[in-house]
């Protein structure tokens, strides 16, 4: 009997032990189950929209882009804002490489009958879709163009709007950071609407113009225990390459380039291989037109600048006025002229280092007066008539050389001004601020 109830106990303290197993193994599937459903809060985003002669090349260009995210661990969504008439078969293979797709209807451009609008251009404002995003804390929105190298979930780390500048003026669409808010994506509707200014009709113009103030923001640096900063940055320069020029291991890991589409098949073959030099080329410039659209000058730059033209135009006038009063009359014109010369030339070499002016553009006039000397001088005229025809019409020709020389001069002195508002207006970062960094 004694010997029946221990088996008994032991079939017991058994059945109790694989029981406990058993409850153990299915709490850890059903942790690991609730880990993969859980919900990402932050995305890779890109678009793809029908109607460009192109459309095959960044169908493959985005999923080369998207497979370098999934191959490199980002811990975020891989999102793609397809309008309604990509092919079925291009969303489901999209899918199949796990990209969430959303479908949207495309966004009417009021800009098309804009002088400068570009055609091709016509749908990239689908890009503003990405504020409707609302499930994601933030999103990280990207032209198709893009191909990562390394890991830079640090970019979710960023405020509610963060791009960089790809020249003193304009910042660049390619790759910016948003919080997603229904708020706005509406309001951006409203603009459309309305017709808010947009220099070239596409996405960059818009967003330019619709955070115009960021040139005055701080540069973004991710802060070392992790959190979200608030309010809008500039991203280093760095973070998207945009030059003609062989790179290795950029900031951020990205490259970008704008040129031919060729690279994508290229990296796709390498396997994304961090140690590959990769040729980023971009073929595409911004045209003078649209440098600096979006920055405007202060009241009290405006001031400066014209009481800095003022005074330059003064002083060149002075330099080769002065001269001509100080040297006696009574000199002969050959000891008199180039002493002239030389006190003009003298004058208008201070003129060039107060102001920092070029000095071919100054010293125009001062090479004309000795041309118009040696016209003078010349001695087979025939009469004083002719030789007063021949210093006019010498006249009549330095005239838009010297003009010219003058519309640089103040040109320059322009650039001067913005170059240090620039470089001097950079805002101070508060103590608390610096803290995060």
């Amino acid at each position: 009997m004694g010997r029946g109830c221990g088996r008994w106990w032991w079939v017991a303290v058994a059945l109790v032990v694989v029981a406990a197993a058993a409850a153990a193994e299915g709490a850890r599937e059903e942790a690991a189950v609730a880990v993969a459903v859980a919900p990402r809060r932050h995305a890779y985003a890109a678009m793809m929209y029908m109607g460009t002669p192109r459309d095959y090349e960044f169908y493959v260009a985005t999923r080369v882009m998207m497979r370098s995210l999934g191959r490199l661990g980002a811990d975020a969504d891989r999102v793609v804002i397809a309008s309604l008439d990509v092919p079925p078969r291009w969303v489901q293979a999209l899918k199949d490489d796990g990209v969430k797709v959303v479908s949207v209807e495309n966004l009417k451009n009021p800009y098309e009958k804009q002088e400068n609008f570009n055609m091709r251009f016509k749908l990239t404002l689908n890009k503003l879709y990405a504020w409707s995003l609302v499930s994601y804390d933030r999103v990280v929105m990207l032209d198709s163009d893009n191909i990562f190298l390394q890991n830079t979930d640090e970019l979710f780390q960023c405020g509610q709007f963060c791009a960089v500048f790809i020249n003193p003026c304009i910042f660049h669409t390619g790759l910016f950071v948003l919080q997603p808010s229904m708020d706005v994506f509406k309001n951006m509707l409203d603009e459309l609407a309305v017709g808010r200014d947009n220099p070239d009709g596409a996405d960059q113009g818009f967003l330019a113009s619709y955070f115009p103030d960021l040139l005055d923001r701080p540069m973004f640096h991710p802060p070392v225990n992790g959190t979200k900063l608030e309010g809008t940055y500039r991203l280093p320069f760095e973070t998207p390459l945009e030059h003609s020029m062989w790179a290795e291991q950029p900031l951020h890991g990205l490259s970008h380039g704008i040129g031919g589409l060729g690279q994508f098949y290229l990296w796709d073959f390498l396997g994304m291989n961090n140690a590959v030099k990769t040729w980023v080329t971009r073929l595409a410039r911004p045209s003078l037109s649209k440098m600096c659209y979006n920055r405007r000058m202060e009241k009290s730059t405006i001031v400066l600048l014209t009481t800095l033209r003022v005074v330059a135009a003064w002083s060149i006038l002075a330099a080769y006025t002065i001269p001509f009063f100080l040297i006696p009359r009574t000199l002969h014109p050959l000891l008199g002229w180039p002493l002239y010369l030389l006190g003009a030339f003298s004058f208008s070499s201070i003129v060039i280092n107060v102001f920092l002016l070029h000095p071919l553009a100054v010293l125009t006039t001062w090479l004309g007066i000795i041309g118009a000397l040696f016209v003078m001088a010349f001695p087979w005229y025939l009469n004083g008539v002719v030789r007063a025809l021949a210093v006019f019409a010498y006249a009549f020709c330095c005239a838009p050389l010297i003009w010219g020389s003058l519309v640089k001069t103040m040109s320059s002195l322009q650039i001067l001004i913005e170059r240090d508002a620039f470089r001097l207006g950079e805002p101070n970062q508060t103590a608390e601020f610096t803290k995060l960094y």
